[in-house]
């Protein structure tokens, strides 16, 4: 499913829509919707910070695992300017985890889901793994003061190092509640973008 929001398109793969589905008859449709709104805020942290140095995204694609942002001016920018993108997404999420967190202590459980969701997939998100904000920084950090291929070598290993601990974590809930399988398909995607994406870290 595609559409325009100004001159940025916009693709929305339909199986997250037949997993919003599974996800009603299942009976965790409000934490499927409050992970997609902690997601949606991180993206919206990133799509802000890029309008605000007037480099908006060319294309944006929505699937299940990610939104993935075409920015063809990533190149063009400063270090400073792409560290400072690049770190807006889980700034979104940890005010988010903040204001939610506390609305929690004054109002009750109603408001923990959301925060746990927003505290969640911005502690994800800043883990040292290819893909993640976390290895693009890490990996912009360092190319500053190593070369592209040593810094790549650096984050690859990291990434590796990372995934193995979070995929017997994966196994471990997976076996103890019989049905929780999102971590372990969290790693099989992070490994697929290892094996795909070992040339370009950024």
């Amino acid at each position: 499913m595609k559409f325009n929001i100004l001159k940025t398109e916009i693709t929305v793969s339909y199986f997250i829509i037949c997993v919003a589905a599974l996800s009603i008859i299942a009976g965790i449709f409000d934490s499927f919707l409050w992970c997609v709104f902690a997601v949606i805020l991180h993206e919206t942290g990133h799509i802000a910070a890029m309008c605000c140095l007037k480099t908006p995204p060319q294309k944006i694609k929505v699937s299940l695992f990610e939104i993935s942002i075409s920015d063809m001016k990533r190149n063009y920018r400063s270090v400073k300017n792409n560290l400072l993108i690049i770190f807006f997404g889980p700034f979104a999420n940890f005010i988010c985890f903040i204001i939610f967190y506390l609305l929690y202590l004054m109002y009750g459980d109603v408001f923990i889901l959301p925060a746990t969701a927003n505290l969640s997939v911005g502690l994800f998100n800043i883990l040292p793994v290819l893909s993640l904000d976390g290895g693009q920084m890490l990996f912009l950090i360092l190319s500053r003061f190593y070369s592209v291929k040593f810094s790549e070598k650096i984050v690859n290993a990291l990434t590796v190092i990372i995934i193995f601990p979070l995929a017997v974590t994966g196994f471990i809930i997976l076996f103890k509640s019989k049905y929780n399988f999102s971590l372990l398909l969290v790693c099989v995607y992070l490994i697929f973008c290892l094996v795909c994406r070992n040339s370009r870290c950024y």
